[in-house]
């Protein structure tokens, strides 16, 4: 008698639901028969889609779970639950630095192609100067993979930028012939220019005395005067730098941290230009000096100076044409600057 009733109520309930409540469950039921007719081993596999159907379903129609047999309704509960809060997690994140366009990462690929001694700060400073708004972190992820040049590191700077205050250095260059020669130079702090270099093979006190003077004729002279302990700025060194009224300011011993801007200066000389070229002689030293320091104050720019020059470049709008690479020093570096067509 009951199961009588029991049917007869199924049968009035179904003739009283709606059509769209009727295909919804057919949808259902089918789709439990498709997944029960897949090839398989053991337990019916289930994959995203359809997950997302019975999640969709339910959605429609939460009645739907009655009709379900291969999982249990609490399951496809959950399954919507998980989704919602992965909508809503898709839709509160933050969508990060905006992408830049092909051009700009084809320009960075032959920036880096064309200078192999450049990084991410050089080349980020170059698209500073032509216009081009882009992050230092972005332009290192579309840097081409190359193997790490070895090169000197420094370990500190100096903290205090002194905006009176010049250093100066020499280094060593070994000719083609396996001759000696030494190059001094002047560097002034406040905008990391060279302010007077020189060569010779034989830096006696005399000639480290008259190189000063050249270095800061009339009133140029600095307060300070940044050096190390080398015996070849003897007396008459020193004595024409106190006539000048420079103080002197003597590093320690085997500490040229101390000295820190200056051996940057020559760390990057012997990097960028010298490692690369085979010096003939002191005129050939001379020269390529030249040509790197003018290189050095016009293009090269400068992490300590904000990317810019220590002759400030002016920054080019796109709208000022398309970019053109001018070579520097023989085509070991390169300047671009945007030129109408």
């Amino acid at each position: 008698m009951l199961t009588l009733l029991s049917a007869l109520g199924s049968l009035l309930s179904f003739r009283v639901r709606s059509r769209a409540s009727l295909e919804l469950e057919l949808v259902a039921l089918r789709h439990q028969v498709t997944v029960l007719r897949r090839p398989r081993t053991g337990r019916p596999r289930l994959f995203a889609a359809d997950r997302l159907l019975w999640v969709w379903l339910y959605r429609l129609w939460p009645k739907v779970l009655d009709a379900m047999v291969l999982v249990k309704p609490a399951t496809v509960i959950d399954w919507h639950r998980k989704g919602f809060r992965l909508y809503w997690r898709r839709r509160s994140r933050h969508l990060g630095r905006p992408g830049i366009n092909r051009e700009v990462r084809d320009l960075i690929r032959k920036m880096s192609t064309a200078n192999p001694l450049w990084g991410a700060p050089r080349i980020h400073g170059e698209l500073l100067k032509l216009g081009i708004e882009v992050s230092q972190a972005t332009v290192g992820r579309y840097l081409p993979w190359r193997p790490k040049l070895p090169s000197p590191t420094w370990r500190s700077f100096l903290r205090n930028h002194m905006h009176d205050t010049a250093a100066v250095d020499m280094f060593v260059v070994v000719t083609a012939r396996f001759r000696q020669l030494y190059a001094l130079i002047v560097l002034g702090h406040e905008r990391r220019k060279i302010l007077h270099f020189d060569v010779t093979p034989n830096p006696t006190q005399g000639w480290l005395a008259r190189q000063i003077t050249e270095a800061f004729p009339w009133d140029t002279a600095p307060r300070l005067l940044l050096r190390d302990r080398d015996a070849s700025y003897g007396q008459t060194f020193r004595d024409r730098v106190e006539a000048m009224a420079i103080e002197q300011v003597v590093t320690a011993p085997r500490s040229p941290w101390q000295n820190a801007y200056v051996e940057r200066i020559i760390g990057s000389i012997r990097r960028e230009c010298l490692d690369h070229v085979i010096i003939f002689d002191e005129r050939h030293l001379r020269r390529v000096l030249s040509e790197y320091f003018r290189y050095h104050h016009q293009s090269r720019t400068h992490l300590s100076l904000g990317k810019d020059c220590p002759e400030p470049r002016s920054v080019q709008p796109p709208s000022a044409g398309n970019v053109v690479a001018f070579p520097q020093i023989g085509g070991l570096h390169h300047r671009y600057e945007r030129r109408a067509a």
